[in-house]
């Protein structure tokens, strides 16, 4: 475990981490400015020069980057290196819109293999484990970032990807899988595979990470209680590297991100101030590590919380809160913001599993809201007669989180289509 546990780095004082990152973002900003000419033209217009930079305590006088402006300068207008120096490009999902492309040169995929391999340690994962990874592979970055960590930590690597759960559960059986890294809805699932298979007690597992989508603490809960196992978060964005920007350790408690390479901020989305520590805001990521594409001040839209607080695992690097919905996706209906863990927290606290979907749509006029919601196979067959009463309890209970009336509409067990990638759990006909 010490190989890739690196205390001198994980655990250094907040002055060397400033340290760094003073350095490294002095070294960052002449790059993009030398070799960018897209982002140059922002600081210009915002009549800001490299040397007007010489720390953390001046982050703030750089233009933002969003992901319209990764759609404008699609596809080489952020490179900032030769192409003959990039090996790889990774693609976002398109879940939010276009696709958007980053390059990666191999110092960049060595640095993006290091910081999942922490993620992997920090989920007690060591050289004798086995890793089973099931994201997708590809362009997604979920299977080839946590397929580079598991091999630095010298685990030994399933490249399951996502799908077939047949032979997901025969090599996790056959093969004593002992991580899963996967989705949270797709951890879900196998988790009820196993349990209907009657193969609880053939399984390894010990551990989970899971990331991709957002899931409640609820979800995690239950899929802890399901696979027997301790379920870890992990954080990341393809524009940024890929998942291991952030990840849990033992305290669960929120996300260590690894400020060795990233800067994190919290600003106001709506006017783009920089708020104080313990403030709730969206998520501004800046690169100071990486070469090909490297970001500054990236807006995510992702909502959190930045805290500095002292952890148990004795890292020190600052941990962000699970996302709390986007500044940009976020659903307002009637006038209310809704994000779709509230609903899911309902659910989950009501005793129901973590497949819905939420419809939304507009009629006369005025905006509705369906929840629609599996029941478990035991309310199937033991509370059919009493779905009216059910819906309306679950109808009072999400009017008292949401501040909003929906209609919430039971289906049997295995209605809703299943994700083995990214749940799709919002259907706005709105948009249409």
């Amino acid at each position: 475990m010490e190989r890739y546990y690196q205390p001198e780095i994980e655990c250094a004082s907040r002055q060397q981490i400033l340290d760094w990152q003073n350095e490294r973002l002095v070294k960052q900003v002449r790059h993009v400015w030398d070799n960018v000419p897209y982002y140059r033209k922002k600081m210009e217009e915002k009549k800001v020069t490299p040397s007007d930079i010489k720390g953390v305590e001046d982050l703030y006088k750089l233009p933002f980057l969003t992901k319209d402006d990764l759609r404008e300068a699609y596809p080489y207008g952020l490179l900032a290196k030769p192409l003959r120096d990039c090996v790889r490009i990774q693609s976002t999902s398109g879940t939010t819109g276009r696709r958007v492309v980053a390059f990666y040169t191999q110092h960049d995929i060595d640095l993006w293999d290091e910081c999942c391999a922490r993620a992997i340690v920090a989920a007690g994962g060591t050289n004798e484990d086995v890793c089973h990874v099931c994201y997708g592979y590809g362009l997604f970055t979920g299977g080839p970032g946590l397929n580079g960590g598991s091999h630095k930590v010298g685990c030994l690597t399933l490249p399951m990807s996502s799908g077939n759960t047949d032979r997901q559960l025969q090599f996790m059986v056959d093969l004593g899988s002992t991580i899963l890294c996967c989705t949270p809805s797709y951890a879900a699932y196998l988790a009820e595979s196993i349990i209907e298979r009657g193969l609880r007690d053939k399984i390894k597992l010990k551990a989970g990470i899971f990331g991709a989508e957002a899931w409640s603490e609820e979800m995690r809960q239950d899929i802890q209680k399901k696979l027997g196992i301790k379920a870890y978060d992990i954080y990341g964005l393809t524009e940024i590297s890929g998942p291991g920007v952030s990840f849990e350790c033992s305290e669960q408690t929120g996300m260590h991100i690894n400020e060795d390479h990233f800067i994190a901020e919290i600003i106001d989305p709506d006017t783009g101030e920089v708020l104080p520590e313990g403030s709730k805001g969206e998520l501004v990521f800046t690169s100071i590590t990486k070469e090909a594409f490297p970001l500054l001040r990236y807006r995510t839209r992702d909502i959190c919380v930045l805290s500095r607080k002292p952890c148990s695992c004795g890292r020190t690097h600052v941990k962000m809160s699970k996302p709390m919905g986007r500044s940009d996706d976020m659903l307002i209906i009637k006038g209310v913001n809704v994000f779709p863990s509230q609903i899911e927290t309902v659910l989950m606290e009501q005793g129901y599993a973590a497949n819905y979907q939420i419809i939304v749509d507009r009629v006369n006029n005025s905006d509705t809201l369906e929840v629609q919601v599996e029941m478990t196979p035991e309310m199937f067959s033991d509370k059919l007669s009493q779905v009216a009463e059910m819906e309306k309890q679950l109808v009072g209970a999400l009017k008292s989180m949401l501040g909003i009336l929906s209609k919430v509409t039971l289906v049997a067990p295995k209605t809703i289509q299943r994700s083995e990638g990214k749940a799709v759990r919002i259907i706005d006909k709105r948009k249409i």
